[in-house]
């Protein structure tokens, strides 16, 4: 299956916390970075999901946001990925943002240009990606 979302990082789930509705799944990243996911039991039950098996999270650009100088912030979203920005495609409205956060990993983000402006986003400059574990779908192969 081919699907729209450009951000989906391969790892392994390195754990799984289950609670009565819903489960939180880390994926550890070949980086090292962990993402988390908020899913269903019953997706958890349907994917097969264990702790040590190979996943992919996937998590759409329009869904990002990111930020610089992030790293004392405190925030209730679950996965901050910093990194250094490669490629900026500015338009007039919104701007694709790519990110290298390690690892050979790639996070594409869509802002709107005049936030990547205040925030200084060029190829170079350093920034942090922030995404909510529900905005992260689980896939396994």
């Amino acid at each position: 299956m081919n699907i729209s979302a450009r951000n989906i990082f391969k790892g392994t789930i390195s754990s799984i916390v289950r609670g009565m509705v819903n489960a939180e799944v880390t994926i550890t990243l070949g980086s090292g970075a962990s993402v988390v996911s908020i899913i269903t039991i019953g997706a958890a039950e349907r994917l097969g999901l264990k702790e040590g098996m190979a996943a992919s999270a996937i998590v759409k650009a329009s869904t990002i946001m990111l930020g610089t100088n992030l790293h004392d912030a405190k925030m209730s979203a679950r996965n901050i990925l910093c990194g250094t920005v490669t490629r900026v495609i500015d338009g007039p409205v919104s701007c694709e943002i790519d990110l290298e956060i390690g690892g050979g990993d790639l996070l594409s983000a869509v802002i709107t240009h005049a936030s990547a402006t205040r925030l200084g986003l060029a190829e170079g400059a350093r920034a942090c990606a922030i995404f909510k574990a529900s905005s992260v779908i689980i896939g396994v192969e």
